[in-house]
């Protein structure tokens, strides 16, 4: 599989790509950059929305508008563009970090210390209406969270265990966790990941410089090999789900090849799953 560029870009911390099938647009995010980005890849248009903090990840809302997932909390923009919060949680040193929506609507937001102090980080569930319910505690670095395509697994990514954890999962309560996929040294760090319809998961490597995908019974099939090291994140878009795009960061690399921070997309990667907008 080869890679192209759909947007060529210099995001210190590209991540969060999200295909928005209401408004035909891939969403995604530079964290660092506070910066919202859309693209359309059937017009080629383009758009940037700055936010007031550090943005961990963006998702379609099912009435319209978009929720964040900010250094402080859950907010939301209205179809009209302002901005409330839904639910703000002020930890100094802390933010959002990556988040999905789950099989039912809700969003489950990780958060991270800037400093990735161990256990300083969480995975909470966010209902249509603010209100938040801890499920995990003591995270480093709370990544890619996805789940199966008949919502009974979900796999989860804390990157410093280097593992991709699956539980069991029902009416948004998950339990026994228990490792699918352990990353070799040398091979980098778990980031971002996606599930395809055929329940197997797409995982992005941090200085890892590929996307690698396992099935559920977490064997390795497939692995495509990128140009440069710190890859983010990965989600199926366009109108049929069949093109896989990928996120990366420039960041702390001294010369950072050309793509560091663009958009990159392997189209007919493989069959995506329809994500479920947030139900606020």
């Amino acid at each position: 599989m080869t890679y192209e560029v759909a947007v060529r870009a210099e995001a210190a911390l590209g991540e969060g790509p999200t295909w928005d099938p209401a408004g035909g647009r891939l969403l995604w995010i530079d964290i660092l950059g506070s910066r919202v980005h859309s693209y359309d890849p059937a017009t080629g248009r383009r758009t940037v929305r700055t936010t007031d903090q550090h943005v961990g990840a963006v998702k379609p809302r099912a009435g319209g508008g978009l929720v964040l997932n900010l250094r402080d909390g859950v907010g939301v923009l209205d179809p009209d563009g302002s901005f409330r919060w839904l639910h703000r949680d002020v930890v100094p040193g802390r933010r959002g970090n990556d988040a999905a929506v789950a099989p039912d609507g809700s969003l489950w937001a990780g958060t991270m210390r800037y400093d990735e102090a161990p256990g300083g980080g969480t995975l909470s569930r966010i209902g249509g209406d603010g209100t938040a319910t801890a499920v995990l505690d003591e995270v480093t670095v709370s990544n890619g969270t996805g789940w199966s395509p008949d919502g009974r697994r979900m796999y989860y990514i804390d990157s410093p265990t280097r593992r991709v954890d699956v539980f069991d999962h029902e009416d948004g309560e998950i339990t026994n966790r228990r490792p699918l996929v352990r990353i070799e040294d040398g091979a980098g760090f778990p980031d971002g990941l996606t599930v395809d319809a055929d329940g197997c998961v797409w995982v992005a490597l941090w200085d890892g410089a590929a996307v690698r995908r396992y099935t559920p019974a977490g064997a390795l099939d497939r692995e495509i090999l990128l140009p440069t090291p710190r890859i983010t994140a990965c989600a199926f878009g366009g109108a049929d789900l069949t093109d896989l795009y990928i996120t990366t960061a420039r960041v702390g690399l001294d010369a950072p090849h050309p793509v560091a921070g663009s958009l990159l997309v392997v189209p007919g990667a493989g069959k995506g799953l329809p994500q479920p907008a947030f139900e606020g």
